[in-house]
């Protein structure tokens, strides 16, 4: 198959063809303050409701100030819709009527592109798992006891998701140094990245009912990019025993474009080998594969400090999917879960400082000849993907920055 060109021919052989058509939302000069779904050509933002008219197929789902009513719209609209876009961006005929209603993309602002409504981080890269058992419980062995049975995760605070690009604040909290005789309060020392895949919930569930895996695709209705940023000083003082909480929810940034899980069919790889046997539900011996082939990279103030793998993560996102909702707890349009850190088995595939710098012991060297163990404010961490796509094609999924500020 020859993958399908564009009459905008820039955008053609760039990771954000018309084999991607990623989605967002914007605002723009001609209408300040209107929020508006724009789909992701090139260096170029297609204003998507307008197309939708001019191209004579008017769309309300298009015409939204969010995601959200074209996400709860379900698997066969969503095909709908792209396969509505790509003919638009594809034949020659609409290039007259289409050509002006595309942005250029540094002339438009980027918001958060759907309405959170439950967010679950979880914890399924055995590398970074492992490490951090290394770290934190030396002599002890690094997983714990359920970590190959079941996706850990923990439920996150939706209200401080932000759209890339937006300050990260030092958070404040109590932290206790380990020979100290109580805990101090102020803002963290040791302020963290995490570098992470997200997935967005379209199709809901009613409660009661487990989404299985071979549903996955039914429900999720696309991918971006996360940094769940975490206070490592203040979370060993306050997660035992329930958890992470205040090291967690001062902030977690996503990127601001969501790939379409339809196109990232050409990425889609068996997961890791597993020497734990899963119980049926995470069974995927015999399933569809949703492992998913992302090269991943995270830049310091510039400087390309990990390349992360996910295609080492232990756990795919249908199994968490699973996992999530064997209970009975229902899906909303809006929820939105996360891969946790992603980390590869080499020292350069790490995807946290916390494993990166040995929690301190090995500090990262930066070009401009200072070191990092942490976060320092003014620092800005910027974490990009991509995948491959038809053809030998590239699916781009933009990046997820951050600057810190105290």
């Amino acid at each position: 198959m020859t993958t399908a060109r564009s009459w905008l021919t820039s955008a053609n052989d760039t990771p954000f063809g018309v084999h991607n058509l990623p989605y967002g939302v914007f605002t723009a000069a001609d209408r300040p303050g209107v929020r508006r779904i724009g789909v992701r050509i090139g260096d170029f933002v297609l204003d998507a409701g307008a197309a939708a008219r001019a191209a004579g197929e008017p769309s309300v789902l298009l015409d939204a100030d969010t995601l959200n009513p074209l996400m709860a719209a379900g698997r066969p609209v969503w095909h709908e819709v792209r396969s509505s876009l790509t003919r638009w961006l594809t034949e020659e005929s609409h290039r007259d009527a289409l050509a002006p209603l595309l942005l250029p993309l540094a002339e438009v602002e980027l918001h958060l592109p759907f309405e959170v409504a439950d967010y679950v981080d979880f914890y399924a890269s055995e590398h970074h798992a492992a490490n951090l058992g290394r770290i934190l419980r030396p002599g002890s062995e690094p997983l714990t006891p359920n970590w190959k049975h079941l996706p850990i995760g923990y439920h996150g605070r939706s209200g401080t998701i932000v759209v890339s690009g937006t300050p990260v604040v030092r958070p404040h909290g109590q932290h206790k140094a380990p020979a100290a005789a109580a805990p101090s309060f102020g803002p963290t020392r040791r302020l963290d990245i995490e570098a992470e895949v997200g997935f967005v919930v379209g199709t809901p569930s009613p409660l009661g009912t487990p989404v299985p895996q071979d549903r996955f695709h039914e429900h999720v209705f696309g991918v971006c990019l996360v940094n769940d940023w975490s206070a490592r000083d203040i979370q060993p003082w306050e997660y035992i025993p329930l958890g992470p909480f205040l090291s967690k929810s001062f902030t977690t940034s996503l990127s601001p474009w969501i790939v379409p899980l339809e196109a990232l069919e050409h990425a889609r790889i068996a997961p890791p080998a597993r020497d734990v046997e899963p119980l049926p539900y995470l069974d995927d011996r015999n399933r569809e594969p949703w492992g998913l082939d992302l090269a991943m990279e995270v830049r310091l103030n510039g400087h390309p400090i990990s390349r992360p793998p996910f295609a080492a993560m232990y756990w795919t996102a249908a199994q968490q999917l699973a996992h999530m909702t064997v209970n009975g707890a229902s899906l909303r349009t809006g929820d939105f879960f996360a891969s946790g850190t992603v980390s590869g088995p080499e020292p350069d595939t790490r995807g946290a400082l916390i494993e990166l710098t040995w929690n301190g012991e090995e500090p990262v060297k930066l070009p401009d000849g200072t070191t990092r163990t942490f976060l320092e404010d003014g620092d800005e961490v910027t974490i990009t993907a991509t995948a491959p796509g038809p053809d030998g094609a590239t699916i781009g999924f933009g990046e997820v920055t951050g600057r810190i500020t105290s």
